[in-house]
């Protein structure tokens, strides 16, 4: 499970891969509606003029002193789906965050969403 004391004072840190590789900035977090865990975070990717909100699990992340480290490598957080910078994942998109990484998706049992911002 992911630890923070207060997960609003990470954003704009860096978040890296495993291997310490700079993969963005922390944008935001999305907990699982299931268990109000926090279980994705936005990071935010690309040049100046063309920025996006890259999803990466939370599963395995650790805290640095002035980083967030995650499980997956740079490249495959780089490539995973994305929403613009003041954008917010359409429900009909949620599924696909899950499949890029391997992950189980299930959405709620009224057909709710798996994913919220606090």
């Amino acid at each position: 499970m992911f630890e923070a004391d207060d997960i609003r004072k990470w954003r704009d840190r860096d978040v890296v891969d495993s291997t310490g590789r700079k993969i963005g900035t922390l944008e935001s977090i999305y907990v699982d509606t299931a268990t109000d865990q926090p279980a994705f975070a936005t990071v935010t990717v690309g040049m100046p003029t063309r920025r996006r909100l890259v999803f990466v699990p939370l599963g395995g992340a650790k805290v640095g002193p002035s980083y967030l480290k995650v499980t997956y490598p740079k490249d495959q957080v780089r490539d995973a789906p994305s929403i613009g910078t003041d954008g917010v994942l359409p429900a009909a998109e949620e599924e696909a965050v899950f499949q890029h990484y391997k992950l189980s998706y299930q959405p709620g049992t009224g057909g709710e969403r798996r994913l919220g911002r606090p």
